[in-house]
């Protein structure tokens, strides 16, 4: 009997004590997360943790601005390392034009995009224009990644039509969206995703889509990774190029979606170090290098590899392209396994490139050498191969393996391909044959060395 009253007891106690740890633990628990109301807290030292846009006000509702809520939750996640925003599926948010900033950020911050984000269509929004719209600057190590949308709304900013006049709409029209629609937007148009002075970007799963200019950009960035991304946007749709590198080093771009307007991967001056493969382009202009020494400036890029890669219905396959009078150099590039199917010019080097005439014949250029192709297979409707390479400056050590272009059936004639002072390889029979090219050692006219050292 008596063992059976200790058991009793001691029974009740553990009972007690559980109850009592489990309620302590809540309460401790509850005021350590929301120790600030609903908005959710992260002391400096705490571990990382997942910050809601939703927890700072953003409604997410597609017309409430939830710009200063999107700041807000930066500047929080901004105290830890490693910390992350959350824009949450199922919700679209509008924000306007904003720049998460790194000078005071932890490291390795990550950007979870699984909801939508949409630009204003206000042209009150963008004041007399700007450059960009969501930017992320001077950051060491920022990840961007997720299943969601980043939508520019493009269209009101490509719109060549009459002005819209909300009198010929229903009276039921919203007034801000009247306003919006007859307000003409500012002649700048903005990148839609910008990265600038960061070390370690990571872009992954995501979508951006009608951007009104270029979709996503890197300029003076290092070791920049992006993968399993898309852009969306009509092939009429102006200067709208996928992804743009300048003065950047160090880039892995691969498993992408590029649609758009212009170039599908355009590789500016400075660039060094890219690496792009198992890439789908089109509709677009192709995969640019350049245009390069606009305004007699100097230009250097170097080490860039693109491979596997398929491009339908595009104005340009691999193209390299510069301005007259420039200097610098392109150099050690190599393009290989490039499917195109009814690619209006799969393979150019254009020496005299001039966007929008008023062009003038100089005699500096920048310098074009060891340029490869590799297997490069497909159909074109306009013209295979054209290297228009500088009388003073020609292009030297082009060296062409396995091409094998063909006109698209009812869309092209067979056409010649097209050289001027090209210099070069054929290491294997080509179709058509590329009789044009010289295979001489010497590239004649003037060396420019003191001119082009990058």
């Amino acid at each position: 009997m008596y063992r059976l009253i200790l058991k009793c007891l001691s029974l009740k106690f553990l009972l007690l004590l559980s109850l009592s740890s489990s309620r302590f633990g809540t309460c401790d628990a509850r005021y350590s997360v929301y120790g600030t109301g609903n908005r959710r807290s992260i002391a400096e030292g705490e571990s990382s943790g997942t910050l809601n846009v939703l927890d700072y006000g953003a409604k997410g509702d597609g017309t409430s601005d939830d710009t200063k809520a999107f700041e807000d939750a930066w500047k929080e996640a901004c105290k830890v390392a490693a910390s992350t925003l959350l824009v949450p599926s199922g919700s679209t948010f509008l924000v306007g034009p904003v720049s998460f900033l790194g000078k005071e950020c932890k490291e390795n911050i990550v950007f979870q995009l699984d909801g939508k984000i949409i630009a204003p269509t206000s042209s009150s929004a963008w004041g007399s224009g700007l450059l960009q719209w969501i930017e992320f600057k001077s950051l060491k190590g920022i990840t961007i990644k997720g299943n969601g949308i980043i939508d520019g709304r493009g269209s009101v900013w490509w719109n060549k039509s009459p002005d819209y006049d909300p009198a010929d709409e229903s009276e039921s029209m919203n007034d801000m969206v009247k306003e919006q629609l007859s307000t003409k937007m500012p002649g700048t148009k903005p990148t839609a995703l910008r990265f600038y002075g960061s070390n370690g970007v990571t872009v992954n799963g995501i979508t951006i889509q009608n951007s009104p200019q270029t979709h996503l950009k890197f300029d003076n960035c290092v070791s920049i990774q992006v993968s399993d991304f898309t852009t969306s946007s009509p092939g009429d749709s102006p200067n709208t190029d996928g992804i743009h590198l300048q003065n950047s080093q160090d880039a892995v771009i691969y498993r992408s979606t590029l649609a758009c307007g212009d170039d599908c991967i355009s590789i500016q001056t400075g660039c060094s170090n890219i690496y792009i493969h198992d890439v789908d382009c089109g509709p677009g202009h192709g995969i640019s290098i350049g245009g390069l020494g606009k305004d007699k400036t100097k230009a250097c890029v170097s080490n860039i590899t693109v491979r596997d890669v398929t491009m339908h219905e595009t104005t340009n396959g691999v193209r390299i392209k510069s301005w007259q009078g420039g200097s610098g150099s392109v150099k050690q590039v190599m393009f290989s396994n490039i499917q195109v199917n009814e690619v209006a010019n799969p393979i150019i080097i254009d020496q005299y490139y001039c966007d929008g005439g008023g062009c003038h014949n100089e005699t500096s250029a920048v310098a074009v050498s060891n340029i490869n192709y590799i297997n490069i297979k497909g159909t074109y409707t306009k013209e295979p191969i054209r290297f228009a390479c500088s009388e003073s400056l020609p292009c030297t050590g082009i060296s062409m393996s396995t091409i094998e272009l063909k006109p698209a059936t009812y869309k092209a004639s067979s056409r010649d391909p097209f050289c001027w002072e090209a210099h070069g390889e054929l290491k294997t029979k080509t179709l058509p044959p590329i009789q044009c090219l010289k295979t001489d050692k010497s590239a004649g006219g003037s060396s420019q060395s003191y001119n082009d050292a990058c």
